[in-house]
Formats: structure tokens, sequence, C-alpha cells
């Protein structure tokens, strides 16, 4: 039994026929993120000629150290503990060869399951056991964070949409629902964009993301390559959108005279319950005149349309992620996104797509009035989502040394840092400033002398 490095075609043939994986575990993400200044490594333990477990690690560098993640954890069975062990134990020394100083996952063990209609947590019964195996293995727990502190959300939202589309439909809240027929009544379409419409996703989203548009290119590069990728985007149609208005409007006059008519009926008797229908009426035609105003202003400004929302969809292995997602804040008011996320939900249930994956939520055990992403829990659970809370990061060293060496010297390395930034954003500033000859670094002595004593 051995951990050995595999090919790119090696993991993917072993992630097709493992069950339980997540689209940050695959190939694509892995490319993507070689262009974010992360390097690669694929793991496999082999036993017998057979790939029993195997792992994706991106490695960084922090102030000159090699630190290694393995987004959504290892493919592996956490529940067979010897199998676990081996993987661990040889993963280790692999890493430690290369000075990587420590590894940190957060895998796919699920703690609970929370179903927002019935408010019921469920707690997973072999999670404890799970959880005291790695921490046997010296995987150190960092906690468990309400909000999105680790390297992927602890906390994610997920529709099974292996269902009628009726089902799906009736799952969706009912505040939801009525913001998806208005989106619909007021001329917002669902149009399928390609990378020359990834400017409309980043726009949209590049605050709540922090990644650059090459991120965007990036990643539709890759998965596209396969077909695993999707864009997606909600426009208004202007002309259609003043219509709807017009027509809405055209029905409240007529609510108007009709109102006004029963007050005129009763007038010899004083009816408070005409009046003050007539009053109501008259106020929604009072907000319904100031949207006619605002719908003839937007037809005459973007008689083009508008794009109000737009979706990025990973499709992995039956599920179809909501990768990333954005809208126009200047136009929250038509719930564009609302009628986005539906179609794409009805769009892959009818594809036969098993599971949408509407993306990280924060903590369902805070209190409404506590959670500052209130909003973003009530979106993403609104559409009939299951929540589901995992173990969280853990952190694995797998060479003391060079840990040792970084917990010392980062302080000081952060400091040296930031003051060799002043020094350079002076010397640019300073075209005819000499250059000095440039000194081996405290870090750089180390390391050599490390290798020397390896060697």
């Amino acid at each position: 039994m051995e951990v050995r490095e595999l090919t790119e075609e090696q993991f993917e043939e072993f992630l097709k026929n493992y069950k339980n994986s997540s689209m940050y575990q695959s190939v694509e993400y892995a490319l993507t993120m070689n262009n974010q200044d992360y390097k690669t490594l694929y793991y496999g333990l082999e036993s017998e000629g057979e790939i029993k477990a195997a792992t994706l690690i991106l490695i960084e560098k922090i102030h000159g150290f090699k630190y290694a993640l393995a987004p959504r954890g290892y493919l592996i069975d956490y529940e067979d503990k010897n199998l676990l062990t081996d993987f661990t134990k040889l993963l280790k020394k692999k890493l430690s060869k290369k000075h990587i100083m420590a590894i940190k996952i957060n895998p796919l063990i699920i703690k609970s399951k929370f179903n927002p209609k019935m408010k019921d947590i469920k707690e997973e019964n072999e999670y404890n056991e799970i959880f005291e195996n790695l921490k046997s293995l010296n995987y150190y727990h960092l906690g468990y964070n309400n909000y999105f502190e680790g390297l992927k959300p602890r906390f994610e939202s997920i529709i099974n949409i292996n269902k009628p589309i009726n089902e799906l439909y009736k799952a969706v809240s009912k505040n939801f629902k009525n913001k998806i027929k208005k989106a619909n009544f007021e001329g917002i379409k669902i149009y399928k964009g390609s990378k020359d419409n990834l400017e409309y996703i980043y726009n949209q989203a590049k605050e709540k993301y922090n990644r650059d548009l090459s991120y965007y290119q990036d990643a539709y590069h890759y998965f596209e390559k396969n077909k695993k990728i999707d864009l997606y985007y909600a426009k208004i149609d202007t002309k259609a959108y003043l219509q709807s208005v017009q027509i809405n409007y055209q029905k409240q006059v007529e609510k108007c005279n009709k109102a006004n008519s029963e007050v005129f009926k009763n007038r010899e008797n004083q009816n408070n319950k005409a009046i003050n229908k007539k009053l109501y009426e008259e106020n929604i035609l009072n907000t319904l005149k100031n949207e006619l105003v605002y719908a003839t202003n937007l037809l005459r400004e973007k008689p083009e349309g508008i794009v109000l929302a737009s979706a990025l969809i990973v499709k992995h292995q039956k599920t179809a992620y909501l990768f990333m997602d954005g809208y126009n804040t200047e136009y929250k008011k038509f719930s564009a996104k609302h009628l986005l996320i539906w179609k794409l939900i009805e769009k892959y249930s009818l594809e036969k797509f098993r599971r949408f994956n509407m993306g990280g939520i924060a903590s369902f055990y805070l209190k409404s009035n506590e959670n500052k992403f209130k909003g973003l829990n009530e979106f993403r659970l609104g559409f009939g989502a299951t929540g589901y809370e995992y173990a969280g990061d853990f952190e694995l060293v797998t060479n003391k040394f060079f840990y040792f060496l970084y917990q010392t010297l980062s302080p000081i390395l952060k400091k040296f840092n930031k003051k060799k930034k002043k020094i350079n954003k002076k010397d640019n500033n300073n075209n005819n400033s000499e250059q000095k000859e440039k000194k081996p670094s405290l870090l750089s002595l180390l390391l050599n002398r490390k290798k020397n004593d390896e060697d």
C-alpha cells in the first residue's frame, strides 16, 4: 500500500466513479486555481493495483512557506478508520518531503441537516465517531464557525430537484412565488449567455466574491471544455414592462371607478367601509401613476433593455452548483434574481439533475436578529432548500520543522514584507535611485541550511 502522485487523467477516472464529491474537488477547479497562484498535486492511495482513496491538493506560499489545501477534503470513506489512518500517515510523509508544513481540509462530513419549514435540525448519527477518528490522527479542528471564515462554507443550502416540477414549486415560499409571478409579468426574460457575457456577472458580483475578471474567464474556460458550465442572465424588456404597468394602471382605474360608485350610492348613509375602500384604491392608483412615469422614462433611456441578474452554474455529477451569482442593486425592486433562480431549478430538474446546490449560508443556529447574513439565508433557503452543516476546517501538521519555523518567523516576516513594500514603492517613484545589491533573506538562509542538512 502506498500513496503516489496521480496524473490528471488518473485522478479524473477515480473521481468519476466516486459518489460523494464536490465541484471543488475537480480538475477544472484545480486548473482555475493554478492561474490564481496555486500549484496542484493529485495523490492516490494504491493497494493491489487499485486506487482506494485520492485527493486534490492546492499549494499556496505564505511568506515563502508552502501550505496545502484540500477543498472539501479527501475522496475517502471517513468511516473506515483503517483506510483513513493509512492514507493520512502516507500522505503526511509525501507532503513533508516536499517541505509542505501543513494541510488544511474541510471535508464533506455532514454534522446536521436543517429543515427551514419545520424548523427542525437533525443530527447525523455517524458524525461524532468520524470526528474523533480525525482528532486521533492529529487533525486539529479549527472550530465551528458561524459565517464564512473557513476554507469553504461550513453551511450550505441544497435542493433535491429529483422531483416533479409542481412539487418543487410547491416548496417555494409564498413570498417568492409572488415575486416570480410579478417578474414574469413585468417582462423579465431569461437568456443563456456565453464567455462574451462574463462581464455581466463580474460587474454584479465583484464585491461579493472579491475575484478579478480573469478568475471568471479561467473558470469558464476550463469547465466549458467538457460542457460543465452555463451562464444565464435575466434581462428586462423595458417596452414589455411599460405595457405591464399600463395594464395594471387601467385595471386600477376601473377599481377606483367602482369604489367611487359605491360611495356615491351610499352618500346619504355615511358608509365608512365604502369610503375607506375608495381611499385604499386611490392610494394604489397614485403609486401606479408614479410607476407609469418611471416605466416611461426607463423605456426612453434603456430601449434595449437592462441586464438585472446573472448566474454561473457548474455541473458536477448530477449536481448543478450556483457557482456565482449577482444582480444589479439599482433595479432590486424587479426581483429578477428570484425568477432566474427558479427557472434554473426548473431547467436542471427537467434535465434529470438530482440536486441544485444554492451555495453557502450562515449558521442556521443563529437567531434571526443575530445573523448578519439573514437576507442571504432567507433567499437561499426560500426555494425549498435543506440546510447542511459540515464539520468545518481541520489542520494537519505535515512538517514540524517548517511549521515551527513559520510560527516563529511569521510575525517578523509580516513586518519585513510591509517595510519592503514601502521601500519598493519609494524606489519605484525614484527612477534615478541606484539599485542595491540584494542580500539573501533570513528565511532563504535557513531553508538552504535545512536542505544541506537533509542532503
